[in-house]
C-alpha cells in the first residue's frame, strides 16, 4: 500500500512511500523490530573512491552510516526447518529481509519473499522438497512453470539472480541436465539444474513507484547530485560547449563511450553460450 501525503512543506509535495505493512514491529507500536546484532557486520562507506582515494564511481558521498545486514544467500542448511521470527528493513538492497530461527537455534537472515510473514515455516532441502513461498530447493526438483527467485548461477556458490525488490524468474523448462530460465529481464538463460533457487516473489514491490519527493531524501542515502553533460564545458564532458542548448548529439559518457543502447557485452565471453534469447530481442 502507498502513502500519498499532503503537500504541507514543498518536499511532501510529490512525495509517495510505501507503508512497508509487511514489516514486523513492535508489540504495542508502530516502530520495528530490532535487528539481530550477531547477524551485523561493520560497513565502511567509501564515497566512491578507490584505495588511491580516487573517485571510480561517481554521485556517491555522505549519507546515513549503515551497517551489513549477512545475508544467506546459499540456502545450504538442508532439511532443517526454520521458523520466520521478523520480517526486517535492510538499508543495504531494495528488498526486504526475514530472519529465520532454525530449529536447532541457529539463527540466519534470508531475502524475504512477497506473502512470507511472521510465524511462517520454511525449508531448505534437496530430498523431500516443499513447494511453498520461501522454501529452497534444487532446479531439477521444482515444478516447470513455478515462480522463483534468488537463482543461483554456479551450484553452490550461492544465489546472484533475481534478488531485489518484487523481481521473480520462471522456470520454463529441463534437457540435458540444464534448466531453462525466463529472467526478469526478459532473457531466457540456461544454468546448471543442481542450482538452487527460492519459491516466490521478491517483497517490496512498491519499492519500483515510490517518489522521493525531494533531493534531501537521495542525499540521505548516501547520493549526490548529477550534473548534465550539456551544462558542462567542452573539456569536461562530449555534450559541453556550443552557443545556447542543442541535442543533435550521440549520447556518450564522460569518457567518450556511447551510451543508451550500444552493446559493451565481449562478444567472446564464455558465458554467451548460456544466454538462449538476449533481453532485446
Amino acid at each position: 500500500m502507498l502513502k500519498h501525503f499532503r503537500p504541507i512543506t514543498p518536499g511532501t509535495r510529490r512525495l509517495v512511500l510505501s507503508m512497508n505493512e509487511q514489516l514486523t514491529r513492535k508489540e504495542g507500536s508502530r516502530a520495528t523490530v530490532e535487528p539481530t546484532k550477531s547477524l551485523l557486520a561493520p560497513k565502511k562507506s567509501t564515497g566512491g573512491r578507490n584505495n588511491n582515494g580516487r573517485v571510480t564511481c561517481r554521485h556517491r558521498g555522505g549519507g546515513h552510516k549503515k551497517q551489513y545486514r549477512i545475508v544467506d544467500f546459499k540456502r545450504d542448511k538442508l532439511d532443517v526447518p526454520a521458523t520466520v521470527a521478523a520480517v526486517e528493513y535492510d538499508p543495504n538492497r531494495s528488498a526486504f529481509i526475514a530472519l529465520l530461527n532454525y530449529k536447532d537455534g541457529e539463527k540466519r537472515y534470508i531475502i524475504a519473499p512477497s506473502d512470507v510473514k511472521k510465524g511462517d515455516v520454511v525449508v531448505s532441502s534437496d530430498e523431500n522438497p516443499h513447494f511453498s513461498s520461501g522454501c529452497t530447493t534444487k532446479l531439477k526438483l521444482m515444478p516447470i512453470g513455478s515462480v522463483i527467485h534468488n537463482i543461483e548461477l554456479v551450484a553452490g556458490k550461492g544465489a546472484k539472480m533475481a534478488r531485489s525488490a518484487g523481481l521473480s524468474a520462471q522456470l520454463m523448462g529441463r534437457s540435458d541436465g540444464k534448466a531453462t530460465l525466463k529472467l526478469p529481464s526478459g532473457e531466457m538463460r540456461v544454468v546448471d539444474e543442481n542450482c538452487r533457487a527460492t519459491f516466490g516473489v521478491v517483497s517490496n514491490a512498491e519499492h519500483a513507484v515510490r517518489v522521493e519527493g525531494k533531493a534531501g531524501r537521495k542525499r540521505w542515502q548516501g547520493i549526490r547530485p548529477t550534473v548534465r553533460g550539456t551544462a558542462m564545458n567542452p573539456v569536461d564532458h562530449p555534450h559541453g560547449g556550443g552557443e545556447g542548448k542543442h541535442n543533435g548529439y550521440i549520447p556518450q559518457t564522460p569518457w567518450a563511450m556511447q551510451t543508451k543502447g550500444y552493446r559493451t557485452r565481449a562478444k567472446r565471453k564464455v558465458s554467451n553460450r548460456f544466454i538462449v534469447k538476449d533481453r532485446r530481442d
